[in-house]
């Protein structure tokens, strides 16, 4: 009999894929800063509050199988609690107030880790969970294309024939299809859950190429890889999706949709275009600065969330603007255009220095290695791991994202499958 301590968490989660434009929230100030609590904080409070239930049932020794991962994060975020320290201490002007809320926010999304092992005891109850993400997938895929045809309006108004945000953000609609997508890979790879795996494969294949978010490619290309690894079948099956789901993703970025639009006879209130703020080359140029700034402040970075602060980016505009002459203006930071360093892996050196860089590939790291022990148990999370890591590629750390609630759900069904593994 299914304990309902899955279902519950399984329940939660879906909440946390979800744009903040589209929550109730709740504003205090803070030390002078705001601090909002939105109804994804309540999902992931929830979710940790399932957990601890869970465990004073059940007890608490999932979490042991664990320690490893749990020492990684615990790392992690002591280097993000010592790099608010650090831009105090050598920015002028440093946010502090703000930095330390956002860097509680990233810890506090690590509750989904936690519970995770607590609630869902093992490989047969992680069903739930599944299907309550493949059926929010069907609703954000179905949203996005409705805005692709021009039916409902997104962030921005009403854009068709362009990549979409659905009712989550351009890659956080990557991170749950690219989620979805991959249960549908394990489906091919190991014959298993086919009628979800069905339709989580359609519903997550067609989210990333509506999101154009080509970072999530690379995730989607390693999972490809690791359920063939994994299953061991279907391997031209499993290339063949990953190809359409590439070449779509990369089309939506780079061919002209505007004959598609004129044969459906959907009217364009604007030129459709990708932004030239929102191109790779835009991408090269954030990451060239934040390469300098990291290899400029290579000990102890320059504070968390440091890079985004006019001191540390502007002695490294004039050369930006040199190596890329073609590069609008607007496309690099400014004050008023803070678009920050857009690559975690880059962000993380930069702001952390190189200890913080090592800790958070070793976010990452660390729960594959438990995972590729754990075997097909853990077949979820490495897929979901490898996901994530992709996507990160083209976003800067953000916390309070649903990618940010994938990363660390993935961290937690990591250590969750070890604690299978050792029952078994």
């Amino acid at each position: 009999m299914l304990r309902p301590y899955p279902v519950l968490f399984a329940l939660c989660v879906p909440l946390v894929f979800l744009h903040a434009d589209y929550q109730p929230s709740f504003t205090v100030t803070v030390a002078g800063s705001d601090a909002t609590l939105y109804l994804s904080d309540v999902a992931v409070l929830a979710a940790g509050a399932v957990g601890l239930a869970a465990g004073v049932r059940l007890g608490f020794a999932p979490l042991r199988a664990g320690r490893a991962i749990w020492i990684a994060s615990a790392v992690f975020l002591a280097f993000v609690l010592a790099g608010t320290a650090v831009g105090a201490a050598t920015t002028g002007g440093y946010p502090l107030a703000d930095n330390l809320l956002t860097a509680a926010k990233l810890a506090e999304y690590s509750l989904l880790a936690l519970a995770a092992p607590l609630a869902i005891r093992g490989a047969q109850e992680l069903t739930p969970l599944l299907v309550a993400l493949s059926a929010w997938s069907v609703a954000a895929t179905f949203g996005a294309l409705l805005q692709f045809l021009g039916v409902l309006n997104e962030f921005e108004g009403r854009r068709p024939g362009q990549r979409e945000p659905s009712f989550l953000g351009i890659h956080d609609l990557a991170a749950l299809s690219g989620a979805t997508l991959a249960i549908g890979l394990l489906a091919l790879a190991l014959g298993e859950r086919r009628r979800l795996g069905l339709v989580a494969g359609i519903a997550g294949g067609l989210g990333v190429i509506l999101s154009g978010a080509t970072a999530a490619v690379v995730g989607v290309a390693a999972a490809g890889a690791a359920a063939w690894l994994l299953g061991r079948r279907q391997a031209l099956a499993i290339a063949a999706v990953v190809l359409v789901v590439a070449g779509g993703t990369i089309a939506i970025r780079t061919v002209d949709t505007r004959p598609l639009l004129d044969a459906l006879r959907i009217d364009r209130p604007r030129d459709v275009a990708t932004d030239p703020e929102a191109s790779w080359q835009q991408r090269a140029a954030l990451a060239y600065i934040g390469g300098r700034i990291f290899l400029d402040h290579p000990l102890l970075g320059v504070g968390w969330q440091g890079s985004s602060e006019a001191e540390r980016y502007e002695p490294y505009l004039a050369d930006a603007r040199e190596r890329f002459p073609d590069l609008p203006e607007r496309a690099l930071p400014s004050p008023e255009h803070e678009w920050g360093v857009q690559n975690a892996y880059l962000q993380a050196g930069a702001d952390l220095g190189l200890g913080g860089l090592v800790a958070w590939l070793a976010l990452f790291v660390v729960p594959l290695a438990v995972a590729w022990r754990a075997g097909l148990t853990a077949c979820v999370p490495i897929l979901w791991l490898l996901v994530s890591m992709g996507i990160w590629i083209g976003l800067g750390l953000v916390a309070g994202i649903p990618l940010v609630g994938l990363t660390w759900l993935s961290i937690g069904l990591a250590a969750a499958s070890a604690a299978w593994r050792e029952l078994s």
